[in-house]
Parts: structure tokens; C-alpha cells; sequence
């Protein structure tokens, strides 16, 4: 009897999962089909694939013949699933405590057969609170249990809003999770220009004071405009910042870039503190220019705009972020495709600059060659990767491709997860 299975059938959405058809013709040819049902949205994938002389398929083992990937995968059918409608949708649940159920179908002929695979966000016991306190917009995650448990603040780039999915698993692995948002959300305002470095002073004061961290230790976590957010709050407030996780960051200040209000355009401040703008790679710089980009063939790739700013030498060093106050661990995740920005150099620069400063603390840079910018987490959907800004609208390209970029989720998490393991270690 034509038979699929999936082990464990209910895990973490990090957990890789054994994928198995039985009971097929040997040698036959068959179909696995995957759909999920994503905040009302539908994702699908497909794959041929034949089974061996016993009639058995394991998706750990077998490549497929044709299909929406290649190569062996465990989880090809996920990474790999696709919406077929314009625009970006969302891989997640509205409520997170809510799991994914992806229905695996094998056919052979007329034989069928179903399975399910169900990921979650949400651990047995971790809970979610809002947060509207003080100024502060975000969600806080706590991790399961009543032991102290160290803590980690989240920073989205600039897509802007609130990225509750990576605090919900980082506290349903062990860590007291803080999506703080610091625009693009109800009682924030709408653009990046302008935003005072204080506010997320004020988030880790109030994370500490709320959740006790173990060992004191709070951990910064961003993405993209989040990335060179964290270096800079690390390297601002490094008394308060226990380690540093920048997923495809920058290592220069920039200005509004894509995500600026307009009153001010896309060469205007980001970034302020004690009232002050920080000065960004684009100020007096005798080289910088939008003309690539701006000229460039559809989907657009910012990083071409940001290569010519590179030529100038002493507006780099006025932007560059001072990444050797940090006094902390410093883990640095780019992807050698980045259509956003060059984050494989921008990482460079910060290892280079830490090294040469005989940083007293571990420095990890993971940097995978044929990713782009949109580095995740692991086992969702990597085929979303050229994409109309979520603020200025255009069409642009993030870079690489589904099957390195879902490497990349992967392989990042995991690293992430030892990296953070070994700094709560050394701090105790």
C-alpha cells in the first residue's frame, strides 16, 4: 500500500523533518505535492521523483527527476513552495500560536497518499505579551518555564514593523525574546528618517527591568537596517549590550535609503542621538550615486547604488561604525549574492576592524557565497526574492536564489544557536 510518512510529524518549524514514501512500484515514477495554508494564503510545491528497487522514496536521500527543486533536500517541498500571485504575502500565521500544516500527497497512477508535517512557532509554555509602555512598541516573548532565562532584542530592517516569528522562536529556544519596533507599526511613526538611538536604549532598560535575564545577559538581534542597527546600538551602549547577531548588516551609517520619509528623501538623516544626526556614507561623499540603481533594468538592485560610495575613502571612515566599543561577542551572517548591499564586504570591513583591534571577544562571520539578502530562518519559503518595497514601492531583487538562500536559513539558525549558547556560557 502506497504509504508517506513524515518524522517527527509535529516539531518547531526549525526542526528538519524525514520525508519517506513506501508501498510505490519499484522503479516507478511518482508525484509529492506540498500546500500550506499561509495567513489564508495558499503555497504549493511539486516534485517527481522514482523509487528504488524496494519501492521506497526518501526525500534525506533522493534527488528529485524534475519539480520545483533540485538536488537533495529533507525539506525541498517547503523551501522551495511558491504562491503564484503578484507581490509579497506572508509565510506566517496572524497568531502565532497557531501551527503551519503543510498536507503532503504521493501519487503513482491512480494510487494516493496523505500526510502531514505541522510546524510551529510557539513552544509548549512560551507566551506573548504586547508592549505599549513608555514610547515602546513591540511584543514580548517569554520563554517557557520559571527558571531565569537570558534575553534577546529584535529589530526588524527596513520593511520596518515588528518581527514576532524570530522572537517566538528564539524564546521557544530558551531566550526571552523582544520584538521591538521602531517604525511601520500602529503608534510608531511611518518612515526610518530620523530615529533616535535612545528609544532602543529605553528598550533594553525596560527588557532587563521586565524579564530578569539571566546572568544580566541581553542579546541584540537585526536584520539588514536592523544589522547596522545592533552594530551601532553595540557599539553606542556597549555597558548594556551583551552580544551582537547582525544578519546581512552594514558597516557604515547610511541615510533613509528606501524606507525615509520623503520630507526628508532618501539621502536625509536615519539615525539620531542626543538630538544630533549621525553622518552617513552618503554625506559629502564625491562619489556616491543613485544612478545605478535608479537607471538600472528591472527588478533593481540597490547594492549596485551602494558599490559607488565605496569610492571614498574619507566618507567611509567618518561612517563607519565604531565596532570596537562593542564589549561583547560579535556575530556577522552575509550572503555573497546581497542585491540590498555588498553585506559579504560590509562584514569584512567589521571582523577586519575588530581583529585589528584585538577585540577581546569572540568575533564569528558567516558568510555564504551564493545567498542574497533575504537570510531568515529556517524551513519556510525562500522563492520570495525580488519583491516591491514594502515602503518605497519599487521593484527590486534581494539576491540569490531559493535553493542558497534556503541554505542560508538553515545553516545561519544553526550557527546562531551556538553562537548565542557559547556567549551565555562565557558569561557565566
Amino acid at each position: 500500500m502506497l504509504k508517506i510518512s513524515v518524522e517527527p510529524e509535529v516539531a518547531l518549524i526549525d526542526v528538519e523533518r524525514r520525508i519517506t514514501i513506501s508501498g510505490a512500484t519499484p522503479h516507478s515514477k511518482i508525484t509529492v505535492q506540498s500546500l500550506t495554508n499561509r495567513a489564508g494564503f495558499e503555497w504549493t510545491s511539486e516534485a517527481v521523483f522514482e523509487a528504488d528497487a524496494q519501492g521506497v522514496v526518501d526525500l534525506t536521500r533522493d534527488a528529485p527527476l524534475s519539480g520545483d527543486y533540485q538536488g537533495v533536500s529533507a525539506m525541498g517541498l517547503i523551501w522551495a513552495q511558491h504562491h503564484g500571485r503578484e507581490g509579497m504575502l506572508p509565510q506566517f500565521n496572524k497568531d502565532l500560536s497557531q501551527p503551519l500544516e503543510t498536507v503532503l500527497t504521493v501519487r503513482e497512477g491512480e494510487k494516493n497518499a496523505d500526510a502531514h508535517l505541522i510546524q510551529t512557532l510557539m513552544a509548549d509554555g512560551v507566551t506573548r505579551e504586547e508592549v505599549r509602555v513608555n514610547g515602546l512598541v513591540g511584543t514580548l516573548y517569554r520563554a517557557a518555564g520559571d527558571q531565569p532565562a537570558p534575553a534577546v532584542m529584535i529589530m526588524n530592517g527596513s520593511g520596518g514593523g515588528i518581527n514576532e516569528p524570530r522572537a517566538a522562536l528564539y524564546a521557544s529556544r530558551g531566550y526571552h525574546a523582544l520584538a521591538l519596533g521602531y517604525f511601520g507599526a500602529e503608534g510608531l511613526p511611518k518612515y526610518i528618517s530620523n530615529t533616535p538611538l535612545e528609544y532602543f536604549e529605553k528598550g533594553l532598560d525596560w527588557l532587563r527591568e521586565t524579564v530578569k535575564p539571566k546572568d544580566d545577559f541581553v542579546a541584540i538581534s537585526g536584520q539588514s537596517r536592523g544589522g547596522e542597527l545592533v552594530l551601532l546600538l553595540g557599539s553606542t551602549f556597549p555597558e548594556k549590550v551583551s552580544a551582537v547577531i547582525g544578519y546581512v548588516p552594514s558597516a557604515f551609517v547610511h541615510g533613509g535609503q528606501a524606507a525615509a520619509d520623503p520630507q526628508f528623501g532618501r539621502d536625509g538623516p536615519c539615525w539620531l542621538y542626543q538630538g544630533k544626526p549621525l553622518t552617513h556614507i552618503w554625506d559629502n561623499n564625491r562619489f556616491a550615486s543613485w544612478k545605478p540603481y535608479d537607471d538600472g533594468e528591472q527588478p533593481r538592485r540597490n547594492s549596485l547604488a551602494m558599490h559607488t560610495a565605496l569610492a571614498d575613502p574619507e566618507a567611509m571612515r567618518i561612517a563607519r561604525i565604531p565596532v570596537e566599543k562593542i564589549a561583547g561577542p560579535v556575530m556577522l551572517i552575509s550572503g555573497g549574492d546581497d542585491g540590498a548591499w555588498p553585506s559579504d564586504y560590509y562584514s569584512l570591513l567589521v571582523q577586519s576592524s575588530l581583529l585589528a583591534a584585538k577585540h577581546a571577544f569572540p568575533v564569528e562571520w558567516y558568510n555564504l557565497p551564493e545567498a542574497g539578502h533575504s537570510i531568515l530562518f529556517p524551513y519556510v519559503p525562500a522563492t520570495q526574492i525580488v519583491h516591491a518595497h514594502p515602503v518605497n514601492g519599487n521593484l527590486t531583487t534581494m539576491g540569490g536564489d531559493a535553493k542558497h538562500n534556503a541554505q542560508a536559513n538553515e545553516a545561519s539558525w544553526q550557527a546562531v544557536l551556538k553562537f548565542l549558547q557559547q556567549a551565555t556560557a562565557d558569561k557565566n
